[in-house]
């Protein structure tokens, strides 16, 4: 997973335990903490457990995960998914649909985008489905 740093920061909740939490959120925050990260900042000096900082050029970073990474590299924070589409890195967007509001004053998209083709939905759990697009 590559973050901006506003996702990072609104992800970390997942770091430490919540005495309030369900067990699908403890589920959830065991395999947050298990999973590796790189996080895109330029304001950022450090990163939690299991992150890794990008801090400098951006797209030799994200072309050599691409190179070495196999399996799906996701991307959260919408000025980050707009750098990697300018720079043609993006292979397909995912755009899980769920109720709830995380964040707010930024869109999906920072500038306007060529129509994306739709090749699939998936049912996740009930109440998630992830859209899959691929850039025309």
């Amino acid at each position: 997973m590559i973050y901006g740093r506003r996702m990072y920061e609104v992800m970390r909740y997942w770091d430490d335990d919540q005495p309030g939490w369900e067990p699908h959120e403890r589920e959830y925050a065991a395999a947050w903490r298990s999973k590796p990260k790189w996080v895109v900042s330029r304001s950022l000096t450090s990163v939690g457990p299991n992150a890794t900082l990008i801090s400098g050029d951006v797209e030799t970073a994200i072309r050599k995960l691409k190179a070495e990474l196999t399996g799906d590299i996701e991307v959260a924070g919408p000025e980050l998914a707009q750098s990697l589409t300018d720079l043609g890195l993006i292979d397909a967007y995912q755009i899980y649909l769920h109720p709830v509001v995380v964040g707010g004053d930024k869109p999906f998209f920072s500038k306007p985008q060529p129509s994306p083709r739709l090749e699939a939905i998936d049912r996740i759990v009930p109440n998630v489905v992830r859209l899959t697009y691929v850039p025309d």
